[in-house]
């Protein structure tokens, strides 16, 4: 089965557009590959602290305006999770099974939960029965962090440089892809697609 390798942090409202979108696009197409392996991009271990929900949430409000307005439905500043490992406990699972289906799945469901409905996936009680859903029991604090560390670094050698960032089965290397991300003068954020947005598109799918 064809994949498509993501590293991408599970709280980046970014990687949910792009992740969302390439899925949307596969299915008008009426394929159903390539898959998406996503990766783990931990900004709180990279940036060494939390990710801030208010940052987020003005990200989140200017991707609603401008670009995908059906997204983050749910998206809540105070449930946001003040970490994601609990979250990566439940991919690195679905990783270790080695089935590009289940990981694409698994870590859709957690961006969703987030987002779309407004859960805490930093708690574990929470995250658990998403990961009853499909059948897998997340690692442990120490397993998950190695998991988590071997992506970051694999990620490093590779040339990530955010969250989300693609890479393509013919070599391909796509920072962010889809977005053009700046500010104005005031410091708001501005989002539109990129010029080659459909380029990628193509590259992906044709």
């Amino acid at each position: 089965m064809r994949t498509v390798e993501v590293f991408a942090d599970v709280l980046c409202p970014f990687a949910h557009v792009g992740l969302r979108t390439l899925i949307d696009r596969r299915s008008e197409r009426g394929l159903t590959e390539p898959r998406l392996r996503i990766r783990a991009w931990p900004l709180e271990v990279i940036n060494g602290k939390p990710l801030d929900p208010h940052h987020i949430g003005a990200e989140i409000s200017a991707l609603r305006a401008s670009v995908r307005p059906d997204l983050f439905a749910g998206f809540s500043v105070d449930a946001f999770p003040s970490t994601s490992m609990a979250a990566f406990a439940v991919t690195a699972a679905a990783d270790r099974a080695g089935d590009p289906v289940l990981v694409e799945e698994v870590g859709i469901a957690l961006r969703n939960a987030v987002f779309e409905e407004g859960l805490d996936v930093g708690r574990p009680e929470v995250v658990e029965p998403i990961a009853g859903r499909f059948g897998l029991e997340p690692l442990d604090a120490e397993a998950t962090s190695a998991a988590v560390h071997a992506d970051w670094d694999e990620g490093r050698i590779r040339g990530v440089i955010g969250s989300p960032h693609f890479f393509t089965d013919d070599g391909g290397s796509w920072f962010c892809p889809g977005l053009n991300i700046s500010r104005d003068d005031v410091g708001n954020f501005v989002i539109a697609w990129k010029q080659d947005t459909e380029a990628f598109v193509e590259r992906v799918f044709g």
